[in-house]
């Protein structure tokens, strides 16, 4: 049996935060990190940009924290290592390998997974869900060898690998079920641009088609769509949400519907037990309401705050306005705020054909939500600023 103060259950950039946030106020405790992932941790959200897209991909470019940083930190980092069993009451965490470790407090980061449809086809030989390095890899490999590639979806995933795979010279489709891109996040008018704007960059668009399933022996042949096409394509990208890894603690308090719920200070109700990252599940301190985010920037900011407050020695809230970025072509967006609701009304300042905008979201009088298009890091900030105020924090 090996016996560790702290367990940190996935090695992504939360976790690897929370490891830190750890050592910056316990320095002798002991600490483990263990992830299903063979490399370091890395900054994931390239794969789907300039990773894809580099004529000669490199790892190690993306690597967040290396082997010497958790060694000089003191940190048993496992990586390729899977927990099979989280045992809640003994404190317990069952390896692959079939070793234990006994742990005073953990935190759970395992991320998120691609979803697959519950339809035909899902596991042919290039149909690709794009999750790591490895995905990418295999991606940039068969988009070389296929003619036609299309990308199945309509969110920041799809949107970003069908921008990259075109600037790659590709010749790419991509297929969604709704009338325009971005559609859970933007307004009509904007998602309009949005979409025009993908289809004069080449890619050929399929709006309004909904997936129905993916023809072939063992590789990839056709897709079908619901009303009845089929599309003849040899690769094929599914980008169609992603839902939080539970499986590890399901059937317990720790797994909700909508994630890990958490407090203010990202802890479970089991105390001791903190989640971050794709799987928490938090009260939105700023903005209201509870939120799971699924995005970079949230598990790094996440994983420092828990870290601290495993420790004992720190209480900290989570306080953060809610915040991401894309990049599409040329493009850069950035949000802020929230976009869960569609707009009531939107002020538009600047204009779409010089691809330069501010378009602030209103929910009756009070501003949610700020996007953002080809503005500098102060404007971000003003933004965030500008949110705060509006909510009276």
């Amino acid at each position: 049996m090996i016996r560790r103060d702290y367990i940190v259950v996935g090695a992504g950039i939360g976790g690897s935060s929370a490891c830190e946030g750890i050592r910056k106020y316990d320095k002798r405790s002991s600490v483990a990190l263990v992830g299903a992932e063979a490399f370091p941790p890395y900054k994931r959200w390239i794969i789907s940009k300039g990773f894809l897209r580099e004529k000669e991909a490199n790892p190690r470019k993306l690597q967040e924290f290396d082997e010497r940083w958790f060694e000089a930190h003191k940190i048993e980092a496992r990586f390729n290592t899977v927990v099979t069993q989280f045992n809640i009451e003994r404190r317990l965490a069952v390896l692959a390998n079939g070793e234990s470790i006994e742990f005073t407090k953990a935190c759970l980061a395992m991320g998120s997974r691609p979803v697959r449809p519950a339809m035909a086809g899902t596991s042919l030989g290039n149909v690709i869900y794009l999750r790591t390095i490895r995905d990418a890899l295999a991606l940039r490999e068969m988009a070389n060898l296929e003619k036609t590639i299309m990308v199945v979806g309509g969110g920041l995933l799809a949107c970003e690998v069908a921008a990259s795979l075109r600037m790659m010279k590709m010749k790419v489709g991509l297929m969604h079920r709704d009338a325009y891109l971005l559609n859970r996040y933007i307004d009509p008018d904007t998602g309009a641009w949005l979409t025009d704007y993908f289809a004069k960059h080449g890619v050929v668009l399929s709006m309004g088609e909904a997936l129905n399933g993916f023809e072939g022996k063992t590789v990839l042949r056709n897709i079908q769509t619901k009303s009845g096409n089929r599309f003849p394509v040899g690769l094929a990208v599914v980008a169609c949400g992603a839902e939080p890894n539970l499986d590890l603690v399901r059937n317990t308090p720790l797994a909700g519907p909508h994630g890990s719920p958490v407090t203010e200070y990202l802890e479970t109700e089991e105390k001791g037990i903190y989640a971050i990252g794709d799987l928490a599940f938090y009260p939105d301190r700023i903005m209201g309401g509870m939120r799971r985010q699924t995005h970079w920037e949230n598990a790094r900011e996440q994983g420092l705050v828990a870290g601290a407050n495993l420790t004992g020695k720190k209480r900290i809230r989570y306080e953060q306005v809610p915040y991401f970025w894309t990049e599409m072509f040329d493009l850069r967006l950035d949000f802020v705020g929230d976009f869960t609701l569609p707009p009531t009304r939107v002020n538009l300042d600047g204009t779409y054909p010089k691809k330069k905008f501010t378009a602030r979201y209103y929910q009756g009088d009070k501003l949610r939500g700020i996007l953002l298009c080809q503005q500098t890091q102060r404007e971000i900030d003003a933004a965030k600023s500008q949110l705060r105020q509006a909510q009276g924090k």
